[in-house]
């Protein structure tokens, strides 16, 4: 007999990030991580407001939802870019902050990674660094980077995985390699 698996996702579709101009974040994310955007669902032109937007984002009153845009970003999960204007933002979340607070990209080579992310405008927090504990390795790399609207991102490569995949349940996930396509 089969386990049950109704109800279960078979995983992330997309990340929604909010950021204060959505054009800059597209270049950005297209320069510096090789994202495509695929449609835009709202444009500035039929933005989204009022009580029952506000409702269905859990949005403070008086919210405008500017612009969406999704993107596309190599295997993996979507980047749903929002362009909201309210009346009660805040600056990004801290690493220490409740929440999301940041999300990583697999990279086969994290030093050109990390020449595009600060060419496309972004800021490295620090040089390369060896992956630590369980996850350390031959070039296991990560560093952390800030977007132009202060959003992090990691940049990590594990070519060596046998560390931890041999002691999970099961393999962390890798996205395939890209192709020129992507």
């Amino acid at each position: 007999m089969s386990a049950d698996h109704s109800g279960l996702p078979r995983g992330i579709d997309h990340v929604g990030v909010t950021v204060p101009d959505i054009n800059l974040a597209i270049r950005f994310l297209e320069a510096a991580l090789g994202a495509v955007a695929l449609y835009r669902n709202v444009t500035h032109t039929h933005p989204q407001q009022g009580p029952q937007t506000e409702k269905i984002l859990g949005l403070p009153t008086g919210s405008v939802v500017w612009e969406m845009c999704m993107m596309s970003l190599g295997h993996g999960p979507g980047l749903e870019l929002f362009e909201i204007h309210g009346p009660d933002q805040r600056p990004a979340v801290r690493a220490c902050d409740f929440g999301v607070q940041h999300f990583a990209v697999y990279v086969d080579d994290i030093h050109a990674a990390c020449t595009r992310f600060t060419k496309a405008g972004g800021e490295l927090l620090t040089e390369p660094q060896g992956q630590p504990s369980l996850e350390a390795g031959p070039s296991n790399m990560f560093c952390y980077g800030r977007a132009p609207w202060g959003m992090i991102i990691e940049l990590l490569s594990t070519p060596s995985r046998s560390r931890f995949d041999d002691i999970a349940p099961k393999p962390r996930y890798q996205p395939p390699a890209r192709h020129e396509e992507q």
